[in-house]
Protein backbone atom coordinates (compact mmCIF):
# COMPACT_ATOMS: atom_id res chain seq x y z
CA UNK A 1 0.00 0.00 0.00
CA UNK A 2 1.31 3.66 -0.47
CA UNK A 3 -0.03 4.53 2.83
CA UNK A 4 3.13 3.73 4.56
CA UNK A 5 5.88 5.89 2.23
CA UNK A 6 3.54 8.72 1.43
CA UNK A 7 1.82 10.85 4.35
CA UNK A 8 -1.52 12.11 3.98
CA UNK A 9 -1.57 15.96 2.51
CA UNK A 10 -3.33 18.90 3.59
CA UNK A 11 -3.04 21.55 0.89
CA UNK A 12 -2.11 25.37 1.45
CA UNK A 13 -5.79 26.59 0.80
CA UNK A 14 -7.60 24.34 3.19
CA UNK A 15 -8.12 26.01 6.33
CA UNK A 16 -9.02 23.52 9.78
CA UNK A 17 -10.65 25.19 12.83
CA UNK A 18 -10.61 22.52 15.58
CA UNK A 19 -8.70 18.99 16.48
CA UNK A 20 -6.84 17.39 14.12
CA UNK A 21 -6.15 13.48 15.20
CA UNK A 22 -4.68 11.10 13.44
CA UNK A 23 -2.31 7.76 13.30
CA UNK A 24 -0.51 8.24 10.15
CA UNK A 25 2.11 11.19 9.03
CA UNK A 26 1.20 14.34 8.13
CA UNK A 27 2.21 17.31 6.10
CA UNK A 28 -0.10 20.66 6.90
CA UNK A 29 0.60 23.14 4.40
CA UNK A 30 -2.64 25.22 5.27
CA UNK A 31 -4.29 27.23 8.34
CA UNK A 32 -5.29 25.33 11.54
CA UNK A 33 -6.66 26.59 14.72
CA UNK A 34 -7.14 24.52 17.05
CA UNK A 35 -4.63 21.14 18.04
CA UNK A 36 -3.13 18.54 16.20
CA UNK A 37 -2.69 15.56 17.57
CA UNK A 38 -0.68 12.40 15.79
CA UNK A 39 0.69 10.74 19.01
CA UNK A 40 3.05 7.66 17.57
CA UNK A 41 3.96 9.87 13.58
CA UNK A 42 5.48 12.49 11.85
CA UNK A 43 4.00 15.39 11.68
CA UNK A 44 5.75 18.16 9.07
CA UNK A 45 4.60 22.00 8.76
CA UNK A 46 5.13 22.88 5.04
CA UNK A 47 6.39 26.28 3.89
CA UNK A 48 3.22 27.74 3.36
CA UNK A 49 1.33 26.88 6.73
CA UNK A 50 0.00 29.35 8.83
CA UNK A 51 -0.63 27.28 12.07
CA UNK A 52 -2.27 28.31 15.52
CA UNK A 53 -2.65 25.28 17.31
CA UNK A 54 -0.59 23.06 19.69
CA UNK A 55 1.10 20.19 18.25
CA UNK A 56 1.87 16.09 19.71
CA UNK A 57 3.24 14.12 17.55
CA UNK A 58 6.09 11.54 17.30
CA UNK A 59 8.68 13.70 15.45
CA UNK A 60 7.78 17.65 14.23
CA UNK A 61 9.18 19.11 11.56
CA UNK A 62 8.55 22.77 11.26
CA UNK A 63 9.30 24.85 7.73
CA UNK A 64 6.28 27.49 8.08
CA UNK A 65 4.90 29.52 10.94
CA UNK A 66 3.31 28.00 14.31
CA UNK A 67 2.08 29.48 17.42
CA UNK A 68 1.44 27.12 19.89
CA UNK A 69 3.43 24.91 21.94
CA UNK A 70 4.67 21.63 20.34
CA UNK A 71 5.00 18.11 22.42
CA UNK A 72 7.52 15.99 20.91
CA UNK A 73 8.33 12.23 22.06
CA UNK A 74 11.19 12.01 19.62
CA UNK A 75 12.74 14.91 17.50
CA UNK A 76 11.63 18.32 16.80
CA UNK A 77 13.41 20.25 13.54
CA UNK A 78 13.30 23.85 13.24
CA UNK A 79 14.25 24.59 9.59
CA UNK A 80 15.70 27.94 7.93
CA UNK A 81 13.22 30.34 7.06
CA UNK A 82 10.74 29.13 9.55
CA UNK A 83 8.86 31.03 12.56
CA UNK A 84 8.08 29.91 15.97
CA UNK A 85 6.32 31.28 19.10
CA UNK A 86 5.87 28.85 22.07
CA UNK A 87 7.15 26.42 24.06
CA UNK A 88 8.74 22.98 22.91
CA UNK A 89 8.99 19.66 25.08
CA UNK A 90 10.69 16.81 23.57
CA UNK A 91 13.59 14.45 23.77
CA UNK A 92 15.59 16.04 20.40
CA UNK A 93 15.76 19.60 19.24
CA UNK A 94 17.28 20.66 15.96
CA UNK A 95 17.60 24.68 15.18
CA UNK A 96 18.92 25.36 11.75
CA UNK A 97 20.39 28.73 10.91
CA UNK A 98 17.72 31.59 10.09
CA UNK A 99 14.66 29.78 12.30
CA UNK A 100 13.07 32.43 14.23
CA UNK A 101 11.93 30.93 17.71
CA UNK A 102 10.25 32.51 20.95
CA UNK A 103 9.48 30.41 23.36
CA UNK A 104 10.68 27.62 26.71
CA UNK A 105 12.61 24.31 25.74
CA UNK A 106 12.42 20.93 27.74
CA UNK A 107 14.47 18.48 26.79
CA UNK A 108 13.35 15.74 29.13
CA UNK A 109 14.30 12.06 28.96
CA UNK A 110 10.75 10.09 28.28
CA UNK A 111 8.56 12.88 27.26
CA UNK A 112 5.81 10.67 26.45
CA UNK A 113 6.26 7.08 28.49
CA UNK A 114 3.92 6.45 30.85
CA UNK A 115 5.64 4.47 34.02
CA UNK A 116 5.00 1.06 32.99
CA UNK A 117 7.58 -0.75 34.76
CA UNK A 118 6.52 0.97 38.00
CA UNK A 119 3.09 0.87 37.42
CA UNK A 120 3.52 -3.27 37.50
CA UNK A 121 6.03 -4.56 40.19
CA UNK A 122 7.36 -7.52 39.98
CA UNK A 123 6.56 -9.04 43.48
CA UNK A 124 6.66 -12.99 43.89
CA UNK A 125 4.01 -15.08 45.91
CA UNK A 126 6.14 -14.25 49.38
CA UNK A 127 9.07 -16.65 48.23
CA UNK A 128 12.54 -15.45 46.22
CA UNK A 129 13.06 -18.04 43.22
CA UNK A 130 11.89 -21.27 45.43
CA UNK A 131 10.77 -23.40 42.11
CA UNK A 132 12.19 -26.39 40.13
Amino acid sequence: MAQENSPAHIGKTIVICGEVKGSEDLVLDGRVEGTVNLAENRLTIGPNANIAADLTAKDVLILGRVQGNIVASGRVELRSGCHLEGDIRALRLAIEDNAVFHGKVDLTQGVSRPPDVAAVPQTGNGSPGSGS
